[in-house]
């Protein structure tokens, strides 16, 4: 069945979105089976949420970042699967998830990409050469296969946040600012997750909370500026 634009419809279902991604960061946060199970349901969920919620938001209707967007959610759904399981195999799959969905995102900012007014992607690239070896070293620690897919992934990671600054003044600026501010959030969450996996021993359960606050944010505020993105710049 088709989703027909509806305003109403679109905010009960980012409405909904904001109830499931807080129960599921209650239960991120939460030791034991019964909260893993939990999740199972909570997390899978969050994606296709958001998407039709984007998808039946009457301003996303003229958006240029609507359908690169949708794409990307796709893959975040897949890397949300993926990564409910704990196995070095399911994190590399996961994580090429994820990049699939970031490959989106930039192509859609590249297409609108203006002239460099930000130097965030030199800034981006410094951090990443900085701080990038070191977690790929404590991956290889743990499995050398995962060292690539670290380095690589944050890359990707990296430079869709990059892109996320160079959107051109086609684009409406509330837009742009959501855009920003979500890649900015998603860099901060996996910034978390190499803290929590590979660089911390015996961190807190409640650092996984965190990771999941700062993802589904990043996420809401994307999806908010692919749909403002219609409005004239």
């Amino acid at each position: 069945m088709a989703l027909v634009p509806s305003r109403t419809t679109s905010r009960r279902l980012r409405s909904a979105y904001v109830a499931v991604a807080a129960l599921d960061t209650l239960l991120a946060g939460t030791a034991g089976r019964r909260a893993h199970r939990a999740r199972t349901v909570t997390k899978p969920l969050l994606m296709p949420v958001l998407a039709a919620s984007l998808a039946t938001d009457p301003r996303a209707a003229a958006s240029p970042l609507r359908t690169t967007t949708l794409v990307a959610q796709v893959g975040g759904w897949g890397g949300d699967m993926l990564l409910l399981g704990a196995t070095p195999e399911r994190f590399m799959a996961g994580a090429g998830s994820f990049a699939l969905g970031h490959a989106a995102y930039i192509g859609g900012f590249r297409a609108r990409r203006g002239e460099l007014r930000w130097r965030a992607p030199a800034a981006l690239a410094a951090v990443w050469a900085v701080t990038t070896p070191r977690l790929a070293l404590a991956a290889a620690r743990q499995d050398r296969r995962l060292a690539v897919t670290v380095a690589a992934y944050s890359a990707v990671l990296t430079s869709m946040a990059a892109a996320s600054t160079q959107v051109d003044g086609s684009v409406a600026d509330p837009a742009r600012r959501a855009t920003m501010a979500g890649a900015g959030l998603f860099l901060l969450s996996d910034a978390i997750i190499g803290l929590r996996e590979l660089l911390l021993e015996d961190s807190p359960q409640r650092l996984e909370s965190a990771v999941m606050l700062t993802y589904a944010a990043a996420q809401l505020l994307l999806a908010e500026g692919a749909a403002r993105a219609g409005a004239p710049g």
